[in-house]
């Protein structure tokens, strides 16, 4: 899965086919007669994203040189593809036996593939695939076994996807899970399988226990089984917290949807913690008809996560728009511009009280960037509550009004204009934006307007 950019300190504001394993299945999933009455335990299994220098794969490649549907692997079914699939390197680096393929394709080490073609034969199905850059046989893991048995009283927290949330072909499926617990009783006798309406990966112990024992990489696991592990007065206060959450995203999410067609494909990785109010780090995608691409921020205008009391957080939203109807927008430059500057409002209420003054820019860390785009000392300029004719300034919510403020990459003369005429140049280089028709527009090829 593709990874955000680390926190930015740069910022300056202007305040103007498979062998078979040596483990036995009887051997795994042996019991003695006092452990016969025992409830099985099971365990979600994470990719590890956090392994030092580790690679990140892109999405399979089939052999017409075709990108290949992965969502196929999503449906818990034999997808009776027989390969060998390509998958491209996207970020080289340290491989691993357990690896997310572009979003959401899992790709395992011939050892991985052996031990699951051995100790769950009925709940998978293993493509061949030639990963970039190595020789080590590796497979595509199609997991063909999806199981209803997500015990909501004893998870922490569920939460379920409704006609508000305008996703009819998902209603009733689970929008959120956090805390996870199954119900053993429903598995029956799989070991391997996807769970109903919510996207996990469960296994067996006698798996998990097979593949740790074998020290594979990439791979963490969580136990799903057993009683839940907070205190009720918790559980009211998290669901206090994430009916306010959801509440405001809700909200949001119909603002987005009056603008384009919220893109529900891309994956945009979420950071937990921080300076949002949330506490939660969200961002969403909205195509346009005009074949643009408008990236927002998706959580600064939640309620504080300290009060449990209804706001709109820090008030405001940003946008940023580029004019290229792109597949997957996650791996460009302007999701990591948007993060930066999403970080510092966050961070720095000084910039905060510039933005909601008017018109405010800032620099950021330039890594990463076009390089047009780039000063000398390696920053990008942006621009920011530059007003848009395409774009409300303000949506709302059940707690209030929210501001959306636009979010404009300048070139490197633009920001010496800025930075010799102050106020006035921020106001002269909207007007001239607005003259040009891309008054808010980001782009990276054009021609600076001073």
């Amino acid at each position: 899965m593709p990874r955000w950019p680390g926190r930015n300190c740069c910022l300056r504001a202007h305040f103007f086919g498979v062998a078979a394993p040596l483990i036995g299945r009887s051997g795994a999933l042996s019991a003695s007669s006092s452990e016969s009455f025992m409830v099985e335990q099971y365990f979600d299994l994470f990719e590890d994203v956090y392994v030092p220098g580790r690679w990140h794969l892109d999405d399979p490649i089939d052999l017409r040189g075709q990108r290949f549907e992965v969502g196929l692997f999503r449906r818990g079914e034999p997808s009776h593809i027989k390969g060998p699939l390509h998958i491209p390197l996207d970020v080289p680096g340290k491989a691993l036996d357990f690896s997310r393929a572009g979003t959401s394709a899992l790709v395992v080490h011939a050892r991985v593939a052996a031990v699951l073609a051995e100790l769950a034969p009925g709940d998978v199905e293993l493509i061949p695939a030639n990963v970039e850059g190595t020789r080590e046989p590796y497979f595509l893991l199609n997991i063909t076994h999806v199981v209803k048995c997500i015990d909501d009283e004893t998870s922490d927290e569920v939460r379920y996807v409704t006609p508000a949330h305008g996703l009819p072909e998902q209603i009733g499926e689970y929008r959120s899970v956090i805390g996870m617990r199954i119900d053993p009783s429903k598995v029956g006798d799989a070991q391997m399988f996807r769970t109903w309406g919510w996207v996990a990966i469960i296994v067996s112990e006698a798996i998990k226990e097979a593949l740790e024992g074998m020290g594979v990489t990439g791979m963490r696991f969580t136990e799903v089984t057993g009683p839940s592990t907070i205190s009720a007065e918790d559980r009211a206060r998290s669901q206090k917290l994430r009916e306010l959450l959801e509440t405001a995203a809700a909200a949001r999410e119909e603002a987005w949807r009056a603008l384009g067609s919220l893109d529900t494909e891309v994956i945009m990785p979420i950071a937990v913690g921080g300076a949002w109010p949330g506490q939660r780090q969200l961002w969403s995608v909205i195509r346009r008809e005009t074949e643009r691409t408008l990236l927002v921020t998706h959580g600064l205008s939640d309620s504080f996560i300290e009060s449990l009391k209804p706001s709109v957080g820090f008030g405001l939203e940003l946008a940023l728009e580029v004019d290229a109807a792109v597949k997957d927008i996650s791996k460009g430059w302007p999701p990591k511009l948007l993060d930066r500057v999403a970080d510092e409002v966050a961070e720095h209420e000084h910039v905060r009280e510039g933005v909601k003054a008017g018109l405010f820019s800032m620099e950021v860390s330039g890594k990463g960037m076009p390089k047009s785009l780039v000063t000398e000392e390696g920053r990008v300029a942006v621009l920011l509550g530059v007003e848009s004719r395409s774009l409300p300034g303000h949506f709302s919510t059940p707690y209030g009004q929210v501001r959306l403020v636009t979010v404009k990459a300048l070139l490197p003369a633009e920001l010496e204009y800025v930075l010799e005429h102050g106020a006035q140049g921020h106001a002269e280089l909207a007007r001239r934006f607005a003259e040009s028709g891309e008054e808010h527009l980001s782009r990276a090829k054009r021609r600076a307007v001073v």
